[in-house]
This record gives structure tokens, sequence and C-alpha cells, in this order.
């Protein structure tokens, strides 16, 4: 069976394709529009998706979409009925049929020569998130959870996966939402665009839960470990809020209401200076998203004696609440995939639909109707990715996300075309190129180039899923130089100087450099650095001495591996510092993007593929 997924007229708008129960590719549209967050259809992610497998849109059988506009219906009406004084404004907020119900005219109009003949499947929001998580992870049975803003109705969803199925147990619908509570704070604090919460958090340490009591009196935890917000303080429930995209971009109109401000006092301006009363906002707002997370959690736990534990939804991108669960929890293991916001809907959908329709007691396939299984067999030998196996229920094996590198990749023979088409500004900026076809030479003299402190643009194989770098697209750095996080703030990345980076550390060794010691692939979690070590990697070391790690494996990506394990051998640090390759912009997906970024930033070094090219 050919399953597309889609996360389509959303934020994060992507397309994921899973053929027979494995991912074959995904990816975010705006990598492809170069707009952040792009919304709407994601006709670029879609394209890309077939043709990495060789497949038009003719041979899909099944597209699965991540919203259902029937779901939770009755939850809809009972809501309608009780809020009559805002009837219209609530109608408006029912009115989200038509752009699914014109899928099929989407997908012609996009491909118009190829006809989709297939089935188009509508996944209730937060179960899309729940399978996206579940499905791919290596656990038989775990806990469950789905928090974000609001998606069909609901702010979240949990319970317990178990073989291929998923019970849900509690739910928490719209207008509660512990997502809008952290979006709502993030423009309180002067962040208004669209996935800004990030800031909110980098903000954090640099304050005290000097309002924790103010927060309380908007959030309140409740007995089955939901929450409920003090609707005083918002507004999206009673007025038509915007949300709407220009031109692909998510645009949110102001969430909180005026008693929001008498509660903590001004609004920072856009542009106001951060004061250390901000700071102690921030930390609030983040202690109290911690307080009802935990609460959540801790009471599922009692409820369900699981000790592992699978994250979703806009919220579970709280690396830093991630990062405490073993501290905070008793929960032993916890997955989280790298794509855990709304874009990671359209793996969710495809892997939901997948597990719903075939015999979950004898995992039989079912066959796809326009393809012969001696052709999906080629399919899997020659453009499946391999992700690891996991055991499930009666000793057979399925599909798990042990990596994030499911985007587009490029040759070095077209590497090679760009750099030849741009010879001139490369050589008018000092630039030498050169190919290094030995793996190990080309990353012992970029381990060189790092440790002499240069900025290097590293742009490597199959572009990552989600909204991490994850050493495929990165910028790196030496994580030892105190100055490195300045430089890279003012002269590459051009934003806000309270923002960290982070340490992509060789697998085996964050024992050693944190007090944590786990598998942190996707950068999904924040660990307390070892504090004997802080001083050594003060580029990577927060102010509260945490870090957001990522930790290389070798199977997983063989060269980034190389890449660090060399600098290793230099400088006795297995750390480099990882951020992503980008200048206020989607991060880059093409060699021409790599190019211009790395010209346009004056970068030291930029290596694409097996060349070299250095700024001199």
């Amino acid at each position: 069976m050919i399953l597309l997924g889609l996360n389509a007229y959303h934020g994060d708008s992507a397309a994921a394709l899973v053929i027979d129960g494995k991912l074959v590719a995904a990816a975010e549209e705006e990598r492809f529009r170069r707009k952040k967050h792009w919304a709407g259809f994601p006709s670029e992610s879609i394209a890309y998706c077939l043709r990495e497998a060789g497949l038009s849109l003719a041979d899909v059988d099944v597209v699965a979409i991540n919203q259902d506009s029937k779901a939770n219906y009755w939850k809809k009406i009972g809501y309608t009925l009780m809020k009559q004084p805002e009837l219209k404004f609530v109608l408006d907020k029912l009115r989200n049929r038509r752009d699914r119900e014109g899928l099929y005219v989407q997908l012609q109009k996009h491909f118009e020569d190829s006809r989709f003949a297939g089935k188009v499947y509508p996944v209730e929001h937060h179960i899309a998130h729940l399978s996206s998580t579940f499905h791919v992870s290596p656990f038989d049975e775990a806990v469950v959870v789905s928090v974000d803003g609001f998606g069909d109705f609901a702010s979240g969803a949990w319970g317990v996966g178990k073989g291929s199925k998923i019970n849900v147990d509690g739910k928490v619908y719209f207008p509660h939402s512990l997502g809008n509570f952290y979006q709502a704070l993030t423009q309180y604090l002067g962040f208004p665009h669209y996935g800004d919460e990030y800031k909110v958090m980098g903000l954090a340490p640099y304050g005290k839960p000097v309002y924790l009591e103010e927060m309380r009196k908007v959030v309140k935890l409740m007995p089955d470990g939901g929450y409920r917000l003090n609707l005083e303080y918002f507004k999206h429930h009673k007025e038509n809020v915007v949300y709407e995209w220009d031109d692909g971009v998510p645009v949110f109109g102001q969430i909180y209401s005026d008693r929001l401000v008498e509660l903590l006092g001004p609004v920072r301006a856009n542009e106001e200076e951060l004061t250390q009363r901000h700071f102690d906002i921030a930390h609030s707002i983040q202690a109290m998203y911690e307080e009802a997370f935990f609460h959540l959690l801790n009471t599922l736990y009692d409820r369900h004696g699981l000790d592992d534990l699978c994250l979703s939804g806009g919220c579970a991108m709280n690396s830093v609440a991630n990062g405490k669960v073993y501290r905070k929890s008793p929960f032993k293991r916890v997955y989280i995939q790298s794509a855990a916001g709304d874009a990671g809907g359209a793996i969710g959908a495809a892997f939901m639909v997948w597990y719903e329709g075939k015999e979950v007691s004898s995992f039989k396939f079912q066959v796809s109707s326009s393809t012969t299984r001696k052709e999906r067999e080629v399919v899997g030998a020659s453009l499946l990715q391999k992700g690891g196996d996991s055991i499930v229920g009666d000793g057979l094996s399925r599909f798990v996300m042990n990596h994030a590198y499911w985007g587009p990749s490029y040759s070095n023979e077209e590497i090679a075309v760009v750099l030849e088409k741009s010879k001139e500004e490369i050589s008018a900026e000092g630039c030498t190129t050169e190919v290094i076809a030995d793996e190990d030479e080309l990353c012992r003299k970029t381990a060189e180039a790092i440790s002499e402190g240069k900025v290097i643009g590293w742009f490597q194989g199959r572009m990552e899923w989600g909204p991490r770098a994850l050493g495929n697209r990165s910028i790196v750095c030496d994580p030892r130089r105190a100055d490195m996080k300045d430089i890279l703030n003012l002269k590459i990345k051009r934003r806000e100087s309270f923002r960290p980076f982070a340490p992509s550390i060789l697998r085996g060794s964050v024992s050693d450099w944190f007090e944590e010691d786990d598998d942190v692939p996707f950068m999904m979690k924040v660990f307390q650095i070892r504090e004997e070590r802080r001083s050594e990697i003060s580029a990577v070391t927060h102010v509260d001495g945490s870090g957001r790690l990522q930790t290389v494996s070798k199977e997983t990506n063989p060269r980034y591996y190389n890449l660090i394990d060399k600098f290793r051998e230099i400088t006795g640090v297995p750390i480099v510092l990882n951020t992503s390759f980008n200048e206020n912009e989607p991060v880059v997906c093409k060699p021409e993007e790599a190019l211009a970024c790395f010209l346009r930033t004056k970068m030291d070094v930029l290596v694409m593929g097996d060349w070299f090219v250095l700024r001199t």
C-alpha cells in the first residue's frame, strides 16, 4: 500500500510517503517555498516525496490528512448551544470542511499529468499526532500524549498505545489549551510570530519564577491530569481571532485579553529592550507549563503504570520540559519524533491509516492496487532509507524512526554544477574550491578548521525532517570558544543574543559531559551539562548550565559522526556546536541556497558533499 500523508491548510504544511508500513520520504513545504512555517496545500512537498520514490500521484492508494471536521462533533454542537450570544463566531469556527473537501481538486490542480484515483482519509488531528510518535517508536506499549494549541476542536489527547493500536482515554477540548496559554504569553512578551514560543523558552533561564502565582491564576490543574484556562485572561473563545496566511505565512491575532495586562503589567513592544521583569515572566511561563505538563504525566503514570512514554504535538517541542521527564516523573524511556509539531501529523495520518487498514493479528500487509509486489521490493531495496526495527506484539517487526534524514539529497555532480554557475561570485569573495573524495581527509580538514575558530557551513546527504538541523544542513563551530555565540548571532544568524546553540555529541560520550545519559537523536531534550565540564564548552552552555544536545551515532549519520570524532582527536572534545544552516529563513534545502547563505553571511568554509570551499 502506498500512502501519502499530509499536514495541509495549516502552519508547517508537510507531506510524507509511506510504502507498506515504511517511511520513504518526508519534508516540510517551507523548505521549498522559502517562507517559514508555510501554510496551505503542500504541493512541493508532495512532488518531492513522489519523485524520491519514482512514483506518480496515480500510484498512490490513499491520501491521509491530519484533520477531520467530523471529529468531536457533539462537543462542537454542545459548545455552540452553550455560547448562543457568540453563535456567529462559533459557526465560523465550525465551517472548516471546505478545504478538506477540495483536496481532490487541489491534487488535480497541482498534478495535472497524473490523476489521483485513490481514496482520501481524514484522521483526527490529535490521533495523527499520537500515531506520529507511537507508531514509529521502538515501544510495544507506552503512554501516548499529544498537547498543542488546537486541532479538530481539541488541544490535547492521551492514552495508551499497544502493538499497533492507540486507545485514547482523555482529551482537553476548546477553548482550554496549554499551547494557547504559551502562545498568548509569548505574544504578551513581544514575540508575535507563529512559532515564536522557543524564544520564551530561551529567555526563561535568565529569570526566576517571580510571577508563578499569577500564572496559577491563568492555568488550573484538574484532578484527571488535565488543565483548564481561566478564560478571563483570553479572548480566543469569544472573538474571531485572526488566523490566516499571507502568501503562505501563518498570521495570528492577539489571543490574550486586557485582564492579562492588568494581572502582569504592561505588554512588551516587539522591539522593546528586554529587562529582568521580562526574564522573570518568561521563567514563570515555563514553570507553569512544566507544572501542568508533569501533573499530566504523573497522573498518567499512576493510572497506567507503564515505563515508556511517547510525546507529540507542538508542546512536545518544549525541549526544556522534555529533558526533565526522568527527574520529575517515573517514566524510564521517552520517544519524541523529530517533527513533533503539526508537520509530524503528515506521518501520523499515513501510519494511522496503514495500521487501521491491515490485519493486526497477523500483520498481513495490503497489496497496493497500483504496484506489483516485485516492483515494491525494488523500491524497498533501493529507496527506503532504513530505520530501525522494533519487536512488537507476537514477535513481528515494524518500522522505527531512528533518524530524521528523509528529505532531498544532492550528488557531487549536482553540487559541481551549482559551483560552476557561481564561480565568478565565488572568486570575487576570495574563495577557493576543491574536491576531497577521501572522507577521512575531508572530515579531518573540516575539523581542523573548526578547531581554528572558523565557521563552517555543512551540507550533506538527505535534508532533516522537522525543524532541527541535525548534521546534514548545519552550521558547525568550536564549542570551546566563549565568543563563538556572539560571532554567530551577530555575523551569521543575525538574531537575538539570548538564544542558545546546541551541542552535537558522540553518543558514547554523553555520560562524561551530561548529568543524564540517553539517546537524543532529534535534539528534543535539554540536559544539565556536568558542572566541571561547562567551562570547556562555554559556547553551547546555557546560562543555567544546560544544553539542548543532539546525540550522534555512526549507524545513522556516519559522516557527521566522523567529523565530530576527528574534532575529538584534535581537541579532546567529542562535541561540536551545531545550529541550523540559514539566516532568518527556513533551513537551506538545495545547494544553491547553501552557497548563497555562505556568501551572504561571510562564513569561513562551506562543505557540500565532497566539495570544500574556503574563504581565504
